[in-house]
Parts: structure tokens; C-alpha cells; sequence
């Protein structure tokens, strides 16, 4: 299986559909193990693959503190840090999806190896920078 770190290729054509209002719709994270098979062909959320344990449940958790911004020619979006507590497994990597648009995808994580949790779980977002935010558009 393989998991590519990317935005999804159906988001980028959503966007220029006006699909998303990244401000106003339900984000969620979706966690995942080294199984599933996420990438640009990814178009909606899926369990296939997903993560189990204490403290996860199936959809994975609504992100917060979604701020979208702009830096001089470059847009991206920002989120809180999400995070299980308690937590008690083991993910890969992570889907963001959009659960007011029947779950579309729009952008694949890839942890870079297994991250197991016995009390807390943290995805830590990046620099909320126009040239370190996962979802930017240049």
C-alpha cells in the first residue's frame, strides 16, 4: 500500500468548482495505518484502512481553528493542532475531508512511519506560513 503526502487532484478541481468553503464547512482528520492506500487519486473519505483503538473513532476528529489567509500572491489554511486523548494506537498517516461535502477528500498526510500513542495522540500542524501550511495554493 502506499501513502503519498499530497493535495488530492478531485480537491484542486473542486476548487475551481467552488466546491469548498474551507471557512464555513466541517473539516475532519481521519487517521490511518501503513495498509491503506491514500494519495492524489483519493476523492472521499474512506475506512479502508483506518485506524482503531482506544480513544479513535471511525471519521476521526473535526478540526478547529480553521483560519484561511493570504501572504502576497499565495492562499493557504490553517488548523488547530488535532488531538486524541485518551489514545491508545497506531496511525501512518491521515486524511483532511470535508464532512459537509459528502465527505470529499482534500489533502493525504503522510507521517513518515508508524506513530503509536498510549495516552495522547497530536498531529502538529506546521508553521501557519504561506510557505509551510499544509494546503496552500500559489
Amino acid at each position: 500500500m502506499a501513502f503519498d503526502q499530497t493535495l488530492t487532484t478531485s480537491f484542486k478541481q473542486d476548487i475551481l468548482l467552488g466546491v469548498h468553503d474551507l471557512d464555513t464547512d466541517t473539516l475532519k482528520m481521519a487517521l490511518y495505518l501503513a495498509t491503506a492506500d491514500l494519495g492524489a487519486a483519493t476523492t472521499v473519505y474512506t475506512t479502508a484502512g483506518e485506524t482503531s483503538g482506544t480513544g479513535y473513532t471511525a471519521g476521526g476528529n473535526t478540526l478547529t481553528g480553521v483560519t484561511v489567509l493570504t501572504a502576497d500572491t499565495t492562499a493557504y489554511v490553517d488548523f488547530a493542532d488535532p488531538t486524541w486523548n485518551p489514545a491508545n494506537f497506531t496511525a501512518r498517516g491521515a486524511l483532511i475531508y470535508n464532512a459537509s461535502k459528502g465527505n470529499k477528500a482534500i489533502a493525504v498526510l503522510d507521517f513518515g512511519s508508524d506513530k503509536t500513542a498510549t495516552t495522547t495522540f497530536t498531529v502538529q500542524m506546521p508553521a501557519n506560513t504561506a510557505t509551510s501550511a499544509l494546503i496552500r495554493i500559489s
